[in-house]
């Protein structure tokens, strides 16, 4: 499209479509494919733990950890690169390409016939995920005000939740029905009907620039060192302790270069690159850092819950994969419900404080109680301890945003969205793959010898083992049953030592003031032309009067 017409200088915020912005049908239209492919990349991240069981044993695969730990890797590594780009050519490109990724990755892990290349379907599924997630969180800042976000940001988190929710009963029953490849064969179809959502409805402007100019700001280097740095870490934590012991140099190696390597990686971004990946770095406070600090810690406990409190059912209460999935409701609904909750909240009172430590707060019960779950508790408590933690990551996952954008000023929106997710997706990595690792270890520890023998190629595919304990003779099954709620108990300690950590890093916040612009560089290229029109059609109006008045004169 053209440019729009130029507006006055002296227009107020409220008369450059900075604030209270039009919500027509289009508008709902876009938030609406916003909120779809929110809930594919949410489906396809926890319907997996409830059907991998069955998949490692239609397989034969090892190495399952992996399965969860490329997608979120995928997730994670590029998410930088997608900021970047969104600013340099635009939003919308980016937004088809990640759903074109996602579908591509969708069906190699469809027609997987064997672990790798299911693994390999994963990562690019994760591409396609951290670039979708990313461009919503973008073109939602490009939409809607700040003071506004909390009640839009609830609504992608509800979506998030709602894909939370129905992926392990989705996962667990096709897993169950023999039917595991139409978990990733049906995100195709969705995939395609938002694209074309996104085609037909979503216009936004791109500041227009050169190719030499819009490549000129793209930072490889930057962009290499954090996706390299990234996938090092993934690595020792996949394999520490289930491949490898801990202390070995193969699990060392890549945990110390990854590390480092990121070090360098922010580094690098604040003193040499120009123009940076995350430019904002050079500004940060301790408001703005804790705020990443946090939402890392949040997505640590979020990932962990979403990822393996499935296997408690399975494993610990003989549920099926489609029982199970079920039985997490109250888990993942609750983090959705409480995200509207806290967004509203936000909204109308533009204190973003107090939902945090609120939210920490019931985390932190929430976690001590799940670490008093074991096999044989109630199905009551199984239930509802959940609820909890659920409630109060839901809180937080939506009220971190605006410690961050308030600290920086609306030109900078992209680059933050992009640091914030990658911080989340990050600790998405760390809670999957830290909570694969102590399953693996304790059950190591654990498991009965003559249950053990039962698998000779190792603790490694102790996923395999769920299957089979339905049909194990007693006291053996009881003794399956208690290693599992014993391992998981550690994973429940590890959540609750992170929101401890979480709700320290909330001390020494400030509360700033929610403003109440959006970069007009941005946002719906559409809407310039159409709020110019209406500006005008009082005086065209006035004018087709005139004209008719003049007309009946001559006529006289």
């Amino acid at each position: 499209m053209g440019s729009p017409p130029s507006r006055p200088s002296s227009a107020k915020p409220s008369d450059d479509l900075s604030e209270g912005m039009p919500k027509d049908w289009m508008f709902w239209c876009i938030i609406f494919s916003f909120a779809l492919s929110t809930l594919i990349t949410a489906v396809e991240f926890t319907s997996i733990g409830t059907a991998l069981p069955t998949i490692a044993h239609s397989l034969k695969g090892e190495q399952f950890i992996w399965v969860g730990s490329a997608y979120a890797l995928g997730e994670t590594a590029l998410v930088p690169l997608c900021g970047g780009l969104s600013q340099i050519i635009g939003r919308r490109p980016i937004m088809l390409s990640a759903l074109s990724l996602f579908a591509l990755g969708s069906a190699i892990c469809g027609a997987a016939s064997s672990m790798n290349m299911l693994i390999a379907g994963r990562g690019v599924q994760g591409l396609g995920a951290g670039a979708i997630i990313s461009s919503v969180q973008i073109m939602l800042s490009d939409l809607v005000t700040l003071r506004e976000r909390g009640t839009f940001s609830g609504l992608i988190a509800l979506a998030w939740a709602v894909g939370g929710g129905v992926g392990p009963v989705i996962g667990g029953s096709m897993a169950q029905s023999g039917n595991w490849r139409w978990l990733f064969y049906l995100n195709l179809p969705i995939c395609a009907f938002c694209a074309i959502m996104i085609l037909l409805f979503l216009r936004l402007k791109t500041p227009p620039a050169t190719l030499r100019e819009k490549l000129s700001k793209m930072d490889m280097i930057g962009n290499f060192l954090v996706t390299v740095s990234t996938t090092s870490v993934v690595t020792g934590l996949t394999w520490g302790g289930v491949r490898y012991p801990w202390l070995s140099g193969r699990v060392l190696l890549p945990l110390v270069v990854g590390l480092i390597g990121l070090v360098v990686f922010i580094i690098y971004e604040i003193y040499f690159c120009k123009p940076p990946v995350v430019p904002i770095v050079l500004r940060m406070d301790w408001t703005a850092a804790s705020g990443y600090i946090q939402n890392f810690l949040m997505a640590v406990v979020a990932a962990t819950l979403s990822y393996w409190f499935a296997i408690f059912f399975e494993a610990c209460k003989d549920k099926s994969p489609t029982g199970a999935g079920v039985h997490i409701f109250g888990l993942s609904y609750s983090i959705g419900l409480m995200a509207i909750v806290a967004g509203v909240a936000i909204k109308k009172t533009g204190n973003y404080l107090i939902p945090i430590y609120i939210g920490w707060m019931l985390t932190i019960i929430g976690a001590g109680l799940l670490t008093t779950l074991r096999a044989d508790s109630s199905l009551a408590k199984s239930v509802g301890f959940p609820v909890i933690i659920g409630s109060g990551v839901g809180i937080i996952s939506v009220a971190l945003l605006f410690p961050i954008l308030a600290s920086i000023p609306v030109t900078q929106t992209a680059p933050t969205m992009a640091l914030y997710i990658f911080s989340r997706n990050f600790g998405y990595i760390w809670g999957v793959t830290a909570g694969g690792a102590i399953i693996q270890n304790e059950l190591k520890r654990n498991l009965p010898a003559s249950f053990l023998t039962q698998f000779p190629q190792g603790v490694e595919i102790g996923f395999e083992t769920i299957p089979v304990i339905p049909s194990l003779e007693q006291p053996l099954k009881d003794a399956v049953l208690n290693a599992f709620g014993t391992a998981l108990k550690v994973v429940w300690q590890l959540v609750l030592g992170v929101a401890i950590a979480g709700s320290l890093c909330s001390i020494g916040m400030k509360q700033l003031q929610l403003h109440t612009k959006i970069d007009n560089d941005w946002g719906r290229d559409e809407l310039a032309v159409i709020n110019h029109m209406w500006s005008r059609a009082p005086q065209r109006e006035q004018q087709q009067q005139t004209d008719i008045e003049k007309r009946d004169q001559g006529d006289n």
